[in-house]
């Protein structure tokens, strides 16, 4: 997939481009229908499947305050846009510049810079100032830009709607299986493992730690089974978000013990998806009940992974 990151970049001319317009920011399992569509009509037209988003949430620009979380970050949004099949991504900074934009700017800037025959998005998409610009308009005046507007409906799932907000609220409420549900994919943090303070491997059990993000979404404090990706490689593993109260640390992180791993992995980025929660966070007496509770927290993980395959890709 080839990632264009600056609209002076769309200089070169795609055949018969089709465009899945929107922010996309859990890439969830509506999102993914508006994508699918588009690789769809692709393939029907012989042509090169597109998205157009940003690299930022608008709001970060717009209203700092009310920006939303990330539910997942940059590495792993175009992963699962690779996946899908999308062959170019257009992923540009949003600015106040941009933001000026009329809608009728925005759709003469898709017209001349990369010509589409169609556009897919969402039923809630706007664009232009202020979110003028919505499906009725995107429909009304595509022929005048060249191209056809489709918009795909709203997901739903046992009479729920799915939604990025909704989708937000789940995980911070810890519910992971609902979540994992609307996302279609187990909701993964991706970042770069940095050094911690060894004391996982002290005890026999090395960990990976990663910071959190507080701009990112995120489960509530406790073990978790997870399913890491390094390298290419699928592992299970557990993993503890908290901060650590048996030693009293002060900083929330994230901890992951990953089975049958050895390689140093510093310095690289890992994504951990989220398979289960196993427990929460407690405080131990002492060294050794907590390493027999580590123990036990993988029996669990691994009985749990007797019916989960590694090797999956996110979609």
């Amino acid at each position: 997939m080839e990632t264009i990151k600056k609209i002076s970049e769309l200089t070169k001319k795609y055949s018969r481009p089709v465009i899945a317009l929107g922010m996309f920011d859990g890439v969830h399992v509506g999102h993914v229908s508006v994508i699918r569509h588009a690789v769809e009509i692709a393939k029907e037209n012989d042509g090169t499947a597109m998205v157009f988003t940003f690299l930022n949430h608008p709001l970060n620009v717009l209203d700092p305050q009310s920006a939303p979380l990330m539910i997942c970050n940059r590495s792993l949004r175009r992963e699962i846009f690779a996946e899908l099949g999308i062959k170019i991504l257009i992923e540009i900074l949003f600015t106040k510049e941009f933001s000026k934009k009329s809608p009728e700017e925005f759709l003469n800037l898709i017209k001349e810079k990369i010509s589409p025959i169609y556009v897919v998005t969402g039923p809630n998409y706007t664009f232009g100032r202020s979110g003028k610009g919505n499906c009725r308009m995107l429909v009304r005046e595509c022929e005048n830009y060249g191209f056809k507007a489709e918009i795909c409906s709203a997901v739903a799932i046992d009479k729920k709607m799915v939604s990025s907000t909704k989708i937000r609220a789940l995980i911070a409420n810890g519910n992971l299986e609902l979540a994992n549900e609307f996302l279609g994919y187990e909701f993964t943090y991706a970042s770069t493992v940095v050094h911690g303070d060894k004391r996982g491997r002290k005890l026999g059990f090395p960990t990976a730690n990663l910071e959190i993000d507080d701009g990112h979404a995120m489960l509530p404090n406790g073990v978790y089974a997870v399913r890491v990706k390094t390298d290419g490689m699928f592992y299970g593993g557990i993993a503890n978000i908290g901060d650590n109260p048996t030693f009293k640390l002060a900083k929330r992180r994230l901890e992951i013990f990953i089975d049958n791993f050895n390689r140093d992995i510093y310095g690289e980025e890992i994504f951990v998806s989220f398979i289960k929660k196993i427990r929460e966070e407690k405080i131990f007496s002492s060294v050794e009940e907590l390493q027999s509770q580590i123990y036990e927290d993988i029996r669990i993980f691994k009985s749990i992974f007797n019916f989960n395959k590694l090797g999956e890709k996110f979609r």
